[in-house]
């Protein structure tokens, strides 16, 4: 588990501005000491990234207007793999909670954005881009929110649109994942695999834990497949 890692250092965060407002008496309570629910049990901090993390991904969840179980499932087994089965309730019903309101984005973005390192925003961006591609089709309107997400986290545009890609399978989603244009040079093509290979590497999140860095090899295994793809249309070696 390596979400104590993903918030080490933060002292800046608390439960008002963005948060506070979000959570009524019930859900409130369970960051109560004493309360005996997993929360009540965890640093400030680590609470005010799960609630950020939760924001985001609710934000997601219904941007299309309809919340479906492959969604929930696929957010339910983050919070499994990265916080632990303990959290897996308690979170749930924070974000039964936060379905039924309306979020700030870009405040919560702004936040995550101070205090979270570039490299863990990417793993965390390219998270949420898989919540949306959990029904195997990703709405304009998930597009609309994700742009914005990335906005607010301080993403550049280059960067999502990437990510974006790494869900298509045509030649033309594979220059979009090395951020580069289809009229590049070879020598460019190369530079720019090394550069997505340099910023994206696993080794970069690794602290965080075997879970994130799983996630971050399959988005590193997306990089090289579209390298591998516009390699094999040029006829490169």
């Amino acid at each position: 588990m390596g979400i104590g890692k993903w918030i080490g250092g933060i002292l800046g965060w608390t439960l008002a501005g963005p948060f506070g407002a979000l959570l009524g008496v019930g859900i409130a309570s369970l960051f109560e000491k004493g309360s005996g629910s997993y929360f009540s049990q965890q640093t400030p901090q680590y609470n005010n990234f799960m609630v950020s993390l939760l924001i985001l991904s609710s934000s997601v969840m219904k941007a299309d207007g309809r919340v479906l179980r492959s969604e929930l499932e696929y957010v339910k087994n983050f919070i499994r793999a990265n916080f632990g089965e303990e959290a897996v309730a308690d979170a749930l019903r924070i974000l039964k909670e936060l379905l039924q309101k309306d979020v700030n984005i870009e405040e919560v973005g702004a936040q995550i954005a101070i205090n979270v390192p570039i490299s863990q925003r990417l793993q965390l961006f390219h998270y949420l881009c898989g919540i949306a591609k959990a029904d195997g089709v990703v709405s304009q309107a998930e597009m609309d929110i994700l742009r914005r997400i990335a906005a607010a986290m301080r993403i550049p545009s280059q960067d999502a649109e990437s990510m974006f890609a790494m869900y298509g399978s045509s030649v033309e989603d594979a220059y979009k994942v090395l951020e580069i244009e289809r009229t590049a040079t070879d020598d460019e093509v190369k530079k720019a695999y090394r550069r997505m290979a340099m910023k994206h590497h696993p080794d970069k999140v690794a602290t965080l834990g075997e879970d994130v860095k799983k996630a971050a090899e399959e988005k590193f295994k997306k990089i090289t497949e579209a390298y591998d793809k516009i390699k094999k249309e040029r006829g490169l070696n």
